[in-house]
């Protein structure tokens, strides 16, 4: 276990610097000083970017090289699998068990990219009208990349950014939520002892405002990655204009619970889905609709496993929730918590609030326009309400400005092929909780959930442009 600060550089241009200025990084269980990490400013911006551009312009990395450094980066990441995890859970408050997860699936994610990295081939098109004309596609790297990513997954959603980004054979460049860039930054140690070409890959830390614009306005770079809120997508679809963009946004995740399903069990899964990571996940069921005749019984079973999740120190293995990631929000939850009791909704377990931890909290009696409904709670938090009739349910789900994931518990066979057509939502989880994500699979959501997908295959496709070759036979 780390006793000592850490003092973290940038990795720039395949080189390590210091800077003028650093960023403190802070344990979130107990408030102690984990790491500085350097901070960067415009002059940084502006070489880091350059150096992007150089780098995609003048080094060859071809296919076979990308795959190489890819599953070694992967190979690196399970060799160092602890003492990531439990960096991620000082710095991200996140569970030791759920952070060794995470590292585990940050490691496949990069295995898959590297796969895909060897499929990305062009195809022959069909010629009927055009005599004498062979007509075929090939691929290429789009350019300069920038990813913005999220405090909650500090690993494994810059490696959705970065596995991607080079497999495709673009030059990316990290700018990691402050908070837990301490991730990042040995993530990048592990893509530079992996072989990652000078320039392909590098991290910049540094405040939205300042670095996060530098990078938005610069039309050097081609394509953005972001994963966060609402506003800050939208801020940067506005400034980018026609470069392209994915937006992996909010949402306030429903799961269906019909009557023809194990209550018991639905109830257990998502007593734990909706707190993992103390709820701050996009998917996180925030949202339970359940059928009238088992809602007493669902209800037992939820407050009973929820009331016996274990909340504390993220280092201690058996702990299931740890903190929030700061006080300002955990502060935040327990407002919306108040307001919505004020407003007739009734809290069947925890809600109480201790610095950063928030005792997971199970409410009813809740209603539109309160903000534990409406708005992205990205808390330990679970609200449920009832219906009669599927359609109601479907209804209930729909009804919000959101559509990334959602879950359905039922065993009627018909329900299940027809529900992924009614529901407004990227993803439909049946028998599973909205929670569920095979990082293979595609990512992404509607509605001001965003645009474009993750899923190293489908992103892939989103970082390569498709350029047509005509060739005329007849000359």
């Amino acid at each position: 276990m780390q006793s000592s600060i850490l003092k973290e550089k940038l990795f720039i241009n395949g080189e390590w610097i210091e800077t003028e200025g650093t960023h403190q990084v802070f344990n979130k269980y107990t408030g102690e000083l984990f790491s500085e990490i350097a901070l960067a400013d415009e002059k940084i911006v502006d070489q880091v970017i350059n150096a992007a551009v150089t780098a995609h312009k003048e080094i060859n990395f071809p296919v076979e090289q990308r795959y190489e450094v890819l599953m070694r980066a992967a190979d690196l990441l399970k060799q160092n699998q602890t003492a990531l995890a439990e960096t991620i859970a000082i710095e991200g408050g996140k569970p030791i068990s759920d952070a060794n997860v995470e590292v585990t699936r940050s490691v496949s994610t990069l295995q898959v990219a590297a796969e895909e990295a060897k499929k990305l081939t062009g195809e022959i098109i069909p010629n009927y009208n055009a005599p004498g004309r062979f007509l075929y596609t090939v691929k290429k790297p789009v350019g300069v990349v920038a990813a913005i990513t999220p405090f909650n997954f500090p690993l494994n959603l810059v490696v959705h950014k970065v596995g991607p980004a080079l497999a495709a054979g673009n030059p990316i460049i990290i700018k990691p939520a402050s908070d837990t860039a301490t991730t990042t930054v040995k993530l990048c140690e592990l893509l530079e002892e992996a072989g990652v070409p000078k320039g392909y890959v590098q991290c910049v830390v540094g405040s939205g405002r300042t670095v996060g614009e530098q990078l938005l306005n610069d039309e050097r770079i081609v394509h953005y990655t972001f994963t966060g809120s609402p506003a800050i997508g939208k801020h940067i679809q506005q400034t980018i204009g026609l470069r392209k963009a994915t937006l992996e946004l909010g949402s306030n995740s429903a799961t269906i619970v019909h009557h023809d399903t194990d209550v018991e069990k639905a109830a257990k899964k998502i007593a734990r889905m909706a707190n993992v990571n103390a709820g701050q996940v996009c998917i996180s069921v925030q949202r339970v609709f359940i059928h009238d005749s088992i809602k007493e019984a669902f209800l037992d079973t939820l407050v009973r496993e929820v009331a016996q999740l274990k909340v504390g120190d993220p280092l201690n293995k058996d702990t299931n929730v740890g903190p929030m990631i700061s006080e300002k929000e955990a502060r935040r939850i327990e407002s919306w918590i108040d307001e919505a009791v004020s407003a007739g909704a009734v809290v069947l377990t925890g809600g109480k609030r201790e610095g950063s931890v928030v005792q997971p909290a199970v409410l009813t009696n809740v209603k539109k326009g309160m903000k534990i409904v409406d708005e992205e709670a990205f808390a330990p938090i679970v609200s449920v309400s009832s219906y009669d009739t599927i359609e109601e349910a479907v209804a209930l789900v729909n009804d919000s400005k959101y559509g990334l994931q959602a879950g359905i518990y039922t065993s009627d066979l018909k329900l299940s092929y027809q529900i992924p057509y009614l529901l407004e939502v990227g993803g439909v989880i049946i028998n599973d909780t909205s929670s569920f994500r095979a990082d293979q699979m595609p990512y992404g959501g509607v509605k001001e959930s965003g645009n474009g997908k993750e899923g190293p295959a489908y992103a892939i496709q989103e970082l390569v442009e498709t350029v047509t070759v005509v060739v005329n036979l007849e000359e």
